[in-house]
């Protein structure tokens, strides 16, 4: 399986790290055999899973749930868990409980906060407790009512905020929306690997969300490369089966048990 030392050296070689999000078993199992490196049960399953509006309503025990599933499908990809709205920056003890249940009971060998210098004492705790923590800073889904809504972040006070996750000993940070340029002095002023999402080529790693590039996603963010139009395609699949079984040919005799 895995590890986070061999993320690290995957930067520190030059390699470039592919990272996706899942959220059930047989996905799971096929990003996978693909030979994908991480694998994140993000909070993101609040909207193109459970039907949300945003990532504010998740909670820890819906993130628990879909965590255990995706780890049974996996022998080789790192899993990461995100931590959901409230279910840290308020308590310490509670946010260390909560990210503990996730690797405990969820299987999962990491957790990721949204948040900068504000979380730096929450994830030095986690840590202590023997979780290992991937950061996320620039847009951050679980503030969008504090920014303002799905925006491009281009404060550079990000730099201090990346010095900071990576002095509190995260393992790697995702950027997310960050301009290029900005993504790039990040990903050259730290030791640990950046992952990318919306922030250019100049991140160690890139992530997407699985429902977003396999096209089961209608409204894409400019950032997205669809590669498959799966919800065409299941439709088209759901057609030719109404037609069939409407016309009779479906089951067909041998298609039965005597």
């Amino acid at each position: 399986m895995k590890t986070i030392p061999e993320i690290q050296k995957m930067k520190d070689e030059g390699k470039k790290i592919v990272a996706l999000t899942c959220y059930d078993f047989q996905t799971a199992g096929i990003l996978d055999s693909a030979g994908i490196d991480i694998i994140l049960v993000g909070d993101s399953l609040g909207m193109v899973v459970l039907g949300y509006e945003n990532t504010l309503p998740v909670t820890i025990d819906e993130i628990l749930h879909h965590t255990k599933a995706v780890r049974r499908g996996i022998k080789n990809a790192l899993l990461v868990a995100d931590m959901p709205f409230l279910s840290y920056k308020v308590d310490i003890k509670d946010s260390v409980y909560n990210a503990g249940r996730l690797i405990k009971e969820g299987g999962a060998s990491c957790i990721k906060v949204e948040g900068g210098k504000e979380i730096v004492d929450t994830i030095k705790a986690m840590i202590d407790t023997d979780i290992p923590v991937m950061g996320h800073i620039g847009l951050t889904p679980q503030a969008i009512h504090k920014i303002g809504g799905y925006k491009v972040q281009r404060d550079e006070k990000v730099i201090g905020d990346a010095k900071a996750l990576e002095e509190a000993g995260c393992f790697s940070i995702v950027l997310e929306c960050i301009p290029v340029s900005l993504a790039k002095r990040i990903t050259e002023a730290i030791k640990i690997p950046t992952i990318g999402i919306g922030s250019g080529p100049y991140c160690d790693g890139q992530i997407l969300v699985i429902n977003d590039m396999i096209g089961l996603t209608e409204k894409l963010p400019k950032f997205v490369r669809k590669y498959l139009n799966m919800k065409e395609e299941i439709e088209k699949t759901i057609r030719m089966f109404i037609n069939d079984v409407q016309k009779g040919d479906f089951p067909k005799k041998e298609e039965g048990y005597e």
